[in-house]
């Protein structure tokens, strides 16, 4: 494996993008293909990239075990970003189903465990990375819904433990944490924001930016947590 902080850093390196089929996922996945890495991107559909798409549904612990294992048998496996997620148009306490509840959590929570469960044991062997795509909602109430952000705070907690354990193997792990950000996924609230705001929301190729920084970091570096936020319409604790 490349040493972490040559140049280029991420060259050589290969790494799994979770949700790279839309938003951030996608942008992340096609970010680390510039920057040299051999990057496989895990979707329902696929995907569209300078990377290899394989077509995987994260809440199917079989078939990510399968998949996951598949890619590492080849050259190895260096890091992981878990960007896959997902919400609901009927999010408000009133509406939202026992079903709309399941899915976010199996999406958005249980998904990105195993993705990280199969993807750990390679972590391990190579001293690698995983980067968990979080969101302010875990951090504060928002208009992304109680099931939403009760994934992601379920995400973030779930990350921060499993920091706690695997620094003792090598792993970094790292939650990026970011504030609104124009995805299809602003097409499912129940009134999508209005164009002025999108365009001042963050891009996709923002949070991409700060993965590719986190994973570019020499091995004696390390940043467990960051948020980004888009500058002119959030600030933490205001949504």
């Amino acid at each position: 494996m490349p040493e972490r902080g040559t140049a280029p850093a991420l060259s050589g390196r290969t790494v799994i993008v979770s949700g790279a089929s839309s938003g951030i996922g996608l942008a992340t996945a096609r970010a680390l293909s510039r920057h040299g890495a051999r990057v496989h991107g895990l979707s329902r559909r696929g995907g569209d990239g300078p990377f290899n798409p394989h077509i995987c549904d994260v809440t199917q612990p079989e078939d990510v075990t399968r998949t996951i294992d598949q890619i590492a048998a080849g050259a190895g496996l260096d890091a992981v970003v878990l960007a896959a997620g997902t919400n609901l148009a009927d999010r408000h306490l009133g509406q939202l189903s026992t079903g709309g509840w399941q899915t976010l959590i199996d999406t958005n929570l249980s998904g990105a465990f195993h993705v990280f469960r199969a993807a750990l044991p390679h972590l391990r062997r190579s001293r690698g990375d995983a980067v968990f795509i979080s969101s302010v909602s875990a951090l504060w109430p928002d208009a992304s819904g109680p099931a939403y952000q009760a994934s992601k705070a379920g995400l973030t907690a779930f990350a921060r433990a499993a920091a706690l354990e695997e620094h003792r193997n090598g792993v970094r792990v790292s939650v990026i944490s970011p504030g609104l950000v124009d995805t299809p996924l602003l097409d499912r609230r129940p009134q999508p924001p209005e164009p002025a705001q999108r365009a001042a929301a963050l891009h996709p190729d923002d949070v991409a930016r700060v993965c590719i920084f986190m994973l570019s970091l020499p091995a004696h570096a390390y940043i467990p947590e960051l948020t980004i936020l888009p500058a002119a319409i959030q600030a933490l604790g205001d949504t």
